[in-house]
């Protein structure tokens, strides 16, 4: 299928040839007919990608900040290949449109395949021929509503939210301060319940456009617009100010300052510079309020991706909500979508639209829609060829399920440079994401359907790279297919998940090996070996984890399976490797408190049968500039202390020896190494099932202290 993509790496802008959406739980897919380019917002972004590496970090010095902090703790090449894989992501263009329902996901049975369909959110309502969405930012399209109308909805959602928020009543005046595409569509809005209406904009075409739409007057903001609001309003000033230009000027904000009445409200729904003129806005105590995009449950996880609603009676408008009355407006003719239509461009040729918008085409426009076909022709393009395929009988034929950032900075560069690999197939949820990597890093070919990777007899083994809720389901489907598996960690979020897994396994015979890289860093190595003595082991892991937050997949149940589970597995298979020995009993306190870095600071206590010890102190309320880890080994007369993997002292006989490194060695290279030679050579797994299931299970255990508050037996 056709989707636009901006590369923010090189500002490129394309219309890639990608597969389609994977359907999903709680969304729908959908063939769309109509999408409409929202020129203020996606001109920033093509702005953004466009300017130079320097320009960019001017424009988010908090992102550099980021940088430079993973640089002082990482090193320098592990941050640059995090930040390239960033920048080599490109952005989909778009979050409105329209089209008719292809596939139902389960949660989302209220539609039906065939419903025509209006859809909204950036990275779901995409400029692409299919389009994923979850349940929530989609609504139904009323009979007498073209699908081009209806493609107007999140802006027209946006304009909505921007008058709720300024809380206007029939017959109050308003200022609209800016008559592009939203200015308009909030103008016809306000006609509609009964406001009384001032446009102003620095374009003449504009002004007699809203004119036509049902302005009361519309004022050049180069004429004296004081003295025309103040002759319109009876010499009290509007009521409300409604600010939908887009700027880096600082004028809008302070004539809606010049115009307001006394205790008057303004609200903000365009970008515009915004230092508030104090004078104005305190002697008559105007309200500034910000209007958060097209309605409550906006940027809300919860809401937008697990279709979870907000009551009624709680909450009257949400974004959906918004979008239902919108479209009901459309459908009463109250609003006409049509009358701002000035162009309209077949999907393929995307770039004379962004042409026009950027300004290089100095038509004048408003509203720019992209067609698509409309057929409903389903499942015809799951999958896109990449290059002639190349299979090598030498070597091990590796598929990738899932490849998201730690994907594209770690793993995928090891498995792309191993001698012994080929890289056949590449599989997301995302045909965007899919096509992306696929290109990077060489993959034969890019799908979206998992399927094809269960399928293909090119393909030995396949790392399993998605959100943990999907590891055990995959790793039991590949095993089962006869692959070897490598699942980045964790294995299972429950008990019943690792015994699908542990089933499927014995069933087939493969390799299965989970990401626990640390234990082949070769400064682990040389750690272990200074203690190979036989003796009993004390050990005290400290991590200065950082918080995530609380509303991240990473938390969620069934996605996530929360830290314990998603990270702390890591640490505990470092201790197992480090003692050799079974885990009988574990116990753990929590910081307390209700948030998620109060819950996810965490005393873990680790007990083995041979009598080593160990603790682990997992802390999420720490200063992310400090080394996120540290480990100190005690045992048969001396210690070792590691420090982030970059540094190791010795200590015997008061004897010290250091070693130190450039940059981290948190054992990847070797870890993938040791697996591909597994596979290739049908020797042992890179590390012991047994050893997989019992770290696998303590993190059961410790969640299970963490609960009853009291300690766990490990069988």
């Amino acid at each position: 299928m056709k989707q636009v993509l901006q590369h923010v790496r090189s500002g490129r802008l394309e219309v890639a040839d990608v597969p389609e959406p994977a359907g999903r739980a709680g969304a729908v897919t959908v063939r769309n007919v109509a999408s409409l380019i929202s020129a203020g917002t996606e001109k920033l972004m093509i702005s953004f990608a466009g300017k130079s590496v320097i320009g960019k970090a001017r424009e988010r010095p908090d992102l550099v900040k980021q940088v430079m902090d993973k640089v002082k703790k990482d090193g320098l090449m592990p941050t640059v290949q995090t930040v390239m894989a960033r920048l080599d992501q490109p952005l989909p263009l778009g979050y409105s449109c329209a089209g008719t329902v292809e596939s139902v996901g389960r949660g989302a049975e209220e539609f039906a395949v065939g419903d025509r369909v209006a859809c909204a959110g950036a990275g779901y309502a995409s400029h692409a021929d299919v389009v994923c969405v979850p349940r929530n930012l989609v609504v139904r399209v009323p009979d007498n509503v073209s699908m081009e109308d209806a493609a107007y909805v999140t802006v027209g959602a946006i304009a909505l939210q921007g008058i709720r928020v300024a809380d206007l009543r029939l017959g109050e005046s308003v200022a609209v301060i800016g008559l592009g595409l939203l200015g308009q569509l909030t103008t016809q809005i306000l006609k509609a319940g009964g406001c009384r209406v001032v446009g102003i904009d620095i374009d003449d075409a504009k002004l007699s456009l809203a004119r036509e739409l049902g302005a009361d007057i519309a004022v050049a903001r180069s004429d004296d617009v004081g003295s025309a609001v103040a002759n319109f309003t009876g010499g009290t000033g509007v009521d409300a100010v409604i600010i939908t230009a887009a700027t880096e000027s600082n004028d809008p904000i302070e004539l809606a300052g010049e115009i307001c009445r006394d205790r008057g409200v303004v609200s903000m729904v365009g970008a515009v510079k915004m230092d508030i003129p104090r004078k104005a806005f305190y002697e008559k105590e105007l309200q500034l309020r910000l209007s958060r995009s097209y309605g409550p449950g906006r940027y809300d996880t919860q809401y937008e991706e697990k279709g979870i609603d907000y009551p009624i009676g709680y909450v009257r408008w949400t974004e959906r909500r918004n979008m239902e009355e919108f479209l009901r407006l459309v459908s009463l003719g109250y609003v006409t979508p049509e009358r701002l239509t000035t162009h309209r461009y077949p999907i393929e040729e995307a770039e004379r639209a962004y042409a026009l918008v950027k300004g290089e085409d100095r038509q004048p426009f408003v509203g720019v829609l992209l067609k698509y076909g409309g057929s409903t022709t389903t499942g015809s393009n799951r999958s896109v060829q990449l290059r002639p395929r190349v299979v090598q009988a030498d070597k091990v034929g590796v598929g990738f399920v899932g490849a998201g950032n730690f994907a594209k900075a770690v793993l995928l560069p090891r498995f792309r440079a191993a001698r012994d690999a080929t890289l056949i197939a590449v599989c997301t949820g995302s045909g965007m994401n899919a096509k992306s990597t696929g290109e990077r890093f060489g993959f034969n070919y890019c799908t979206t359907d998992a399927g094809q990777l269960l399928r293909d007899p090119s393909i030995d083994a396949v790392v399993i790279a998605t959100r943990h809720g999907s590891h055990a389901r995959f790793a039991a489907d590949f095993l089962r297919a006869g692959k070897a598996v490598f699942v980045e960690k964790p294995l299972a979020l429950n008990p019943a998940e690792l015994q699908e897994v542990l089933e499927a396994h014995a069933e087939s015979g493969q390799v299965l090996t989970v990401g626990f890289n640390r234990r082949f860093s070769p400064l682990v190595a040389t750690m272990k070996e200074f203690f190979a003595t036989g003796q009993p082991l004390a050990i005290q892991y400290r991590i200065n984890a950082g918080a995530i937050p609380g509303d991240s997949w990473v938390h969620d149940t069934q996605d996530g399976g929360g830290r314990i589970v998603g990270e702390v597995c890591h640490f505990i298979d470092l201790v197992q490797y480090m003692t050799d020995d079974d885990l009988v009993e574990v116990f753990a306190y929590s910081l307390g408190g209700t948030s998620a870095a109060l819950m996810d600071t965490v005393t873990i206590s680790l007990k083995y049968r041979g009598g080593s010890i160990a603790s682990i102190n997992y802390f999420s309320t720490g200063d992310k500039s400090v080394p996120k880890e540290m480990v100190e080994v005690y045992g048969g007369g001396g210690i070792a202390v590691l420090t982030d993997f970059r540094e190791l002292t010795l200590t015997r006989d008061g004897r010290k020896k250091r070693i130190r490194r450039a940059s981290q060695e948190k054992g990847f290279d070797e870890e993938v190494a040791a697996f591909l030679r597994s596979v290739r050579l049908g020797g042992d797994a890179p590390i012991p099932l047994t050893s997989l299931v019992a770290t696998t299970r303590a993190t059961f255990a410790i969640t299970d202290a963490l609960r009853t508050g009291r300690p766990v037996i490990v069988a």
